[in-house]
């Protein structure tokens, strides 16, 4: 990084400063006895990280202790030297990085016992985000050790490599413990345990105005991280304040960005998108939220009575700010919806500005998205050259402002955006392996006219990109606060090629965005109870939808094919998404037994008369062993779809203790079906033990109460005895799929196939499986090895 002893800003500065030989203070006495005293190695060996280690000196000191140290310097002049000095010094790794700005990969995958920066803090930048981002890499009870000039030691010509009191105590405020000692005027300091202090929304004191109208600017850097101001009222805050006479937002908004950071912008690259309401101590408020999407010059503090310093912060780290002036906390949300929770209400009025794309990522970013796009593409869900390049450039984590990178590009991670008050999740960006897997089940063209239900942004990007320049996506939602930020990402992040639009999916896109003919394809991503004849309306004849459907409980991604008033499913993909929250949404008919140790819950059906149904759960338990067995790892996803779509009376029971008549575990469920006062279920027991997972198996298992238990236990019997000879495979994936269609309801029974029959209320499905052309297979007689294994209740 950089020295303590001059005033250098450009790496080639330093590059020259270490190739003419020149170094800087050495590491004292008093230094090596306090780490050796406050950070000694653990018995086992450390790891350490040292930041801007110039010749290695002090790496040379951590490696002594017992540390494997990974030293970094952005200057390969002072690793050139530090290599050819040190040569013989062994568990160490010099690496050429600028821990601002490149990419962190090379840093060791395991997190450190210890990170050191010694005489480089005063000199980076963005110091909260860099020093928020060691802190995640530090191991439970790990320290990080700045070590730094005082102001107060330092000539007043030299001051600006040095750190006053107020930015010390700056430093420490994310830190549960900050130890501080004077190493020959040098301040040592030792933060333990980083803190994610939550944000606070903060006022300013009362004002004398009649009214206060201002503007705020909303600028990012290359890398796409917000530029803040840590004020010395000691909270954050935007470029930005009142506007002055006759002068427009615009305007104000780039005035203030120069007299308060020494940045330039044209005010044609100034941008009002959204005005704020509300009231400061009963005085009304009026803030305008201007996007500048291009700047130029030097970050500086030419108000330095105002600001302690200016940084550019990720966006993911809003959510652990700590205090933030209010206005400037609402219009980071204007901007970026969600990305600060808990704020306090605002009325805003979102502008309709044709506000160009703002780039902007870091370079971990990319390499994470090609890694994830890899991960994906290993695991077949993206055997498309169009679908591939879509996963390879499209920005998540712009969609996903508030998740850190690793978690933004994780390939099976879903990304909760919004809950309920209840915590439930409402509102979530889905995997991107199951993303890939249903853009490729729509088979689509260059110059694809999609429509897409349940928005968020980044997967309709993906389709956009898939179409092509001549392609098009609707995206419809029914949360007006999703739409709001799907609207803001695709203006920060998109191709231009997607419309959002507020409204209940269930009844499709708006006439007029309805292509002439019908969509090419359409998206659901959003579990659905019932299949809206909407989307089968406005499908292109031969068109593609793919869907979530629900189907007893049990969801799958299913892909239809539109012909004619009929949609005939192509393929099936095990999945789950939050629920509809249309006029399709569904109430499931629960039914609580046993005091609400246990629920019955029909998805398909209304609930049955459970009449009695206590009494004989209360009784003997019947079991029957159905002899089908199965390994570690084996996918049963086809039984529960076989199960739901051929036994009549189909249920799933829920148990909500541990223990209990059912040997259901806690929080878990089983199918069922119902009788006249009685109840059967199916669970599998483990039958075969061993260490390694090839050695172990389990057996399904029908268990009953009540009088028709035994009848209702041997239709279960014999219904996976069915599914093991017609469905089941030794391949994972190869387990046969239905013949399903899907007609309008009203259709007369003489007009459908043979099959079996699921009605929804705006739908008929008929499921035709391997095999069902007769009677299940009779049952068979329980075996005493499984009889044996579960006891009797």
């Amino acid at each position: 990084m950089r020295s303590s002893t001059l005033t250098y800003i450009a790496r080639e500065q330093w590059e020259e400063h270490y190739s003419d030989g020149r170094g800087f203070r050495q590491v004292g006495e008093r230094e090596r006895a306090l780490l050796a005293e406050h950070t000694p190695a653990p018995d086992e060996g450390g790891r350490a990280l040292e930041v801007g280690c110039g010749t290695g000196e002090l790496t040379v000191c951590l490696a002594s202790q017992g540390y494997r140290v990974d030293a970094v310097d952005f200057a390969g002049s002072a690793l050139a030297r530090a290599r050819e000095e040190h040569a013989g010094v062994e568990g160490v790794r010099w690496l050429q990085l600028d821990i601002e700005r490149d990419d962190p990969a090379p840093l060791h995958d395991t997190l450190y016992d210890l990170v050191v920066m010694r005489l480089v803090y005063p000199f980076v930048r963005d110091r909260e985000r860099v020093l928020h981002g060691l802190g995640e890499r530090l191991r439970e009870g790990g320290a990080l050790v700045v070590i730094t000039p005082v102001a107060a030691n330092t000539p007043a010509q030299r001051r600006g490599i040095a750190l006053d009191e107020d930015e010390i105590a700056v430093l420490g405020a994310g830190w549960e413990t900050v130890e501080r000692r004077d190493a020959d005027g040098l301040a040592f300091l030792v933060l333990r345990g980083p803190c994610h202090t939550g944000t606070r929304a903060v006022e300013k004191g009362p004002t004398t105005g009649h009214a206060l109208t201002g503007a705020l600017a909303v600028v990012t850097d290359d890398a796409g991280r917000v530029l803040l101001g840590r004020s010395r009222r000691g909270m954050l805050e935007l470029p930005g304040g009142k506007s002055s006479g006759p002068e427009d937002f615009a305007v104000a908004a780039v005035r203030e960005l120069a007299e308060e950071t020494g940045l330039n912008a044209d005010p044609a690259d100034a941008y009002v998108v959204t005005m704020l309401v509300d009231d400061i101590h009963g005085v009304p408020r009026l803030t305008a939220v201007v996007r500048i999407t291009a700047w130029s010059g030097t970050l500086s503090n030419p108000e330095p009575d105002k600001f302690a310093r200016w940084e550019f912060v990720d966006l993911y780290a809003l959510a652990c700010a700590g205090a933030v002036f209010v206005p400037a906390a609402q219009a980071l949300d204007a901007v970026w919806p969600g990305v600060i929770p808990g704020l306090p209400p605002v009325v805003s009025y979102p502008l309709a500005v044709a506000q160009p794309p703002v780039p902007g990522e870091p370079a971990e970013a990319v390499r994470l998205r090609q890694v994830m796009a890899q991960k994906v593409i290993d695991g077949g869900w993206a055997p498309s050259e169009p679908v591939r390049a879509a996963l390879r450039s499209v920005p998540r984590h712009r969609f996903t402002p508030e998740a850190e990178l690793a978690a933004a590009y994780g390939s099976d991670r879903v990304i909760v955006t919004r809950r309920d008050e209840t915590g439930a999740t409402t509102s979530s960006v889905s995997a991107a392996w199951l993303q890939a897997d249903m853009i490729e089940s729509l088979c689509l063209t260059s110059g694809a006219i999609v429509f897409e239900a349940g928005s968020g942004g980044y997967n309709a990007e993906l389709i956009a990109h898939v179409a092509g320049p001549e392609g098009r996506v609707v995206t419809v939602d029914i949360d007006p606060w999703v739409v709001r930020r799907t609207r803001r990402f695709l203006a920060e992040a998109g191709s231009g090629r997607v419309t959002a639009v507020e409204a209940d999916a269930a009844l499709g896109a708006p006439a007029h965005l309805v292509p002439r003919g019908g969509f090419d394809a359409g998206m659901i991503t959003y579990n659905c109870w019932d299949i809206s004849p909407a989307w089968r309306e406005q499908l292109a004849e031969g068109g593609r939808l793919v869907l979530p459907l629900e189907i007893g409980g049990y969801t799958r991604a299913i892909t239809f094919e539109r012909r004619g008033e009929v949609l005939h499913a192509r393929r099936f993909t095990h999945c789950g998404f939050v629920r509809d929250q249309g006029q399709q949404a569904r109430t499931v008919p629960a039914v609580p037994l046993l005091d609400g140790g246990l629920t019955l819950r029909f998805h398909d059906s209304a609930a049955a008369d459970t009449k009695g149904l206590e009494e004989a759960l209360r009784g003997r338990r019947h079991q029957v062993a159905t002899g089908i067995t199965m390994g570690a790892g084996v996918y049963f996803g086809s039984l529960q779809l076989y199960a739901a779509t051929t036994l009549p009376g189909f249920c799933r029971l829920h148990s909500h203790q541990d223990g209990g008549v059912t040997a259901i575990a806690k929080d878990h469920d089983a199918p069922a079906i119902v009788g006249e006062t009685s109840l059967a279920y199916l669970t599998y027991v483990q039958t075969r033990h061993g260490e390694r997972p090839e050695d172990k198996e389990w057996e399904w298992v029908a268990h009953a109460f009540g009088e028709q238990g035994p009848e209702l236990a041997e239709q279960l019997t014999a219904m996976v005895r069915a599914w093991d000879r017609h469905i089941r495979a030794d391949d994972n994936d190869r387990h046969a799929d239905p013949l399903l269609t899907v007609h309008p309801a009203g259709t007369p029974d003489h007009l459908l196939p043979a099959g079996d029959l699921l009605d929804k209320e705006r739908s008929r499905l008929v499921f035709r499986w391997p095999g069902r052309n007769g009677p299940l297979p009779a049952p068979a007689r329980p075996t005493d090895t499984v009889a044996t294994a579960m006891g009797e209740a």
